[in-house]
């Protein structure tokens, strides 16, 4: 099944969600962070877990050098952690800690995340409603309370481009094509979507596992968009809820490593391209994706040679040399094919 043809079958309203056969409790739910040097924020995170008293909480740490390890073992000892040796990506990390669950939901998380009271109840009582759901994402938040855009389209779809496009932003002015977009939708009714952005994520075990959990051949980014096209394509769905939310700070680890990751960012996106489009679309989508790039290059280059404050400057530098490499076809030698 192409993307496109999976797209069709999101962007819909949802009917009204059947009874549960029983009272919804926390015993169903696990909660599973992810974590690469962010101690701190680790700490917030279980801070706030713990006081939803989830059926379990696993922790995988990828290869942290900020303590996050012993500070976990120290401060939530009831915590099941994986202290892994290597970074072995999101994907294979939320796998690991997955398999290691014995509860049928199991919200995943970013370890930038705060878990607000009565997000794990909202949720699995979301999950008990809706029986075709395997993924369900709440609202994310920013921890001043604004809004983040969490439902976005397939790449390579027309929405994709248009998400990637400068021109982009001036879609939230135009009523007609507001609620349309996806990223100016405004995220208050429960909906079936193309996918939701990853940093929470309920899960449905069964459907998970029948999948196979996510493809650890991405690395970084764009696992849960392949995990929701695959959902889809195998007759589940994935849901918005705004009836649940997540508060999100957003980018603490990636920021570490902008230029790498932006790096990684291309080359997910396009492997996710070629392993759900045909061939030619691929090639398509290969040519105007560097197209693309050049024309970012080109325009970021000339705002490096204006702008003033250190941190702009060193956000530009760092997305000129992404541009540069992914450019120079360094992409292609990013995530794996195992």
């Amino acid at each position: 099944m192409d993307s496109s043809d999976v797209e069709k079958q999101t962007n819909r309203r949802l009917p009204h969600a059947t009874s549960p056969s029983a009272p919804p409790t926390l015993a169903h739910m696990a909660v599973v962070v992810v974590n690469y040097n962010t101690r701190e924020h680790l700490r917030a995170c279980l801070a706030t877990v713990q006081s939803a008293r989830p059926h379990e909480v696993v922790v995988v740490d990828n290869a942290s050098s900020d303590g996050s390890v012993e500070m976990v073992r120290t401060a939530y000892p009831s915590v099941l952690l994986h202290a892994n040796a290597d970074n072995v990506g999101y994907g294979a990390a939320a796998n690991q800690a997955i398999a290691s669950c014995a509860a049928p939901y199991v919200l995943l998380l970013n370890s930038d995340t705060l878990l607000p009271d009565g997000t794990l109840q909202a949720l699995s009582t979301y999950l008990d409603t809706h029986p075709r759901a395997a993924i369900v994402g709440p609202r994310l938040v920013s921890p001043d309370g604004t809004l983040q855009a969490s439902c976005y389209p397939f790449p390579g779809t027309l929405q994709w481009f248009l998400d990637n496009d400068e021109l982009a932003p001036l879609l939230r002015y135009i009523p007609i094509l507001r609620g349309w977009y996806w990223r100016t939708w405004s995220h208050t009714s429960p909906q079936i979507v193309p996918w939701v952005k990853g940093a929470a994520l309920a899960i449905r075990r069964q459907a998970f596992d029948a999948v196979g959990g996510f493809d650890t051949s991405f690395f970084m980014y764009f696992e849960e968009t392949d995990l929701c096209f695959r959902l889809a394509s195998a007759s589940w769905q994935v849901h918005f809820t705004p009836l649940a939310s997540v508060v999100h700070v957003g980018e603490m680890s990636t920021i570490q490593r902008r230029a790498e990751m932006t790096v990684q960012l291309v080359a997910s996106s396009m492997r996710f391209c070629q392993l759900h489009h045909s061939r030619a679309r691929f090639a398509t989508l290969a040519i105007i994706m560097r197209l693309t790039i050049l024309a970012r290059l080109l325009r970021d280059s000339i705002h490096l040679r204006t702008v003033r404050g250190a941190s702009d400057h060193s956000r530009l530098a760092a997305d000129v040399a992404a541009w540069q490499r992914v450019l120079g076809g360094q992409w292609r030698g990013h995530g794996r094919d195992d």
